[in-house]
């Protein structure tokens, strides 16, 4: 958390403040933030003065061009969140990255957890982007692409769905919604998600999405993901399984049922998605 639909608001909200902009003044505030390159100093120096052609989106990543040929990659972690502030307002406390651009606005990096990131690379530099699959929402595999790409995977497809490579930017929350709208039990090896049911998938990934997206994304109770302009999500009410154990299933009434799968919790209904064949389930 967040996931796709998160990082895609996150996006669209920053893209007016950013696009065709000249970064005039960058502070990294944490070495954490700055992890991926080998100082903040050398990301603050790597983005002086540069201007931001377009800040696009992969998976969960946030991916600005710069005027240079280099690029910005940002990833806003478990808690983070940027903003657009006046240079007058206050910083908030956990604000650990801050560009100020030619237009007198500036752009903030909160996380207080610190798993989040913004780094530089340049096209001899590996990047986080290098391992990801095509991406969920913008570039969708076809179903013969995923199907491909799952093949002799005895791994369940919830492992396969959160491991990125397969297809980027799913998290915990929107597999469970995904699997389950697709009626694909999340112990499924994934091997066995191929043609019709990989084409099946595919469609309820593009749904879950686009409601996430036009919800405003899913704001927990931690409130760990809030929109640039603080407000909160509006995609809980609308979620189907997750965080909704022993809660009868919209579809059919049946409880809920939760799991761990790769030490992750996983919800379900056992009876809109049925145990695989030779697959025994063991609820928590």
């Amino acid at each position: 958390m967040p996931e796709l639909p998160e990082v895609e608001i996150t996006r669209r909200h920053l893209a007016t403040a950013l696009d065709g902009h000249t970064l005039t003044g960058v502070q990294v505030r944490h070495d954490r933030t700055a992890r991926y390159n080998a100082s903040p100093a050398e990301v603050e120096s790597r983005l002086s003065l540069r201007r931001i052609e377009n800040l696009g989106r992969h998976g969960k990543f946030l991916v600005a061009d710069l005027d240079d040929g280099q690029v910005m990659v940002a990833h806003l972690g478990m808690s983070g969140r940027f903003t657009i502030s006046n240079p007058g307002d206050e910083i908030l406390l956990h604000t650990h990255f801050v560009a100020a651009f030619d237009d007198d606005q500036q752009v903030r990096f909160i996380d207080p957890r610190t798993f989040g990131f913004v780094a530089v690379f340049d096209d001899r530099e590996e990047s986080p982007l290098s391992r990801l699959g095509p991406d969920a929402w913008s570039d969708p595999p076809s179903a013969g692409e995923l199907s491909a790409r799952l093949r002799g995977r005895t791994a369940p497809i919830k492992a396969l769905l959160l491991d990125q490579g397969p297809i980027a930017g799913l998290g915990n929350i929107y597999a469970d919604e995904i699997l389950h709208r697709s009626r694909i039990h999340p112990l499924t090896p994934g091997g066995r998600v191929r043609g019709e049911k990989a084409a099946v998938l595919l469609e309820a990934t593009r749904d879950v999405l686009a409601m996430a997206i036009a919800n405003g994304g899913t704001t927990l109770d931690d409130l760990a993901y809030l929109l640039p302009d603080g407000r909160a999500g509006e995609n809980l009410s609308s979620l189907s399984v997750y965080g909704r154990e022993d809660l009868p299933c919209p579809s059919c009434g049946t409880p809920i049922r939760r799991v761990l799968v790769r030490a992750r919790s996983t919800h379900f209904c056992p009876s809109c998605q049925k145990s695989p064949r030779g697959v025994v389930t063991v609820s928590l």
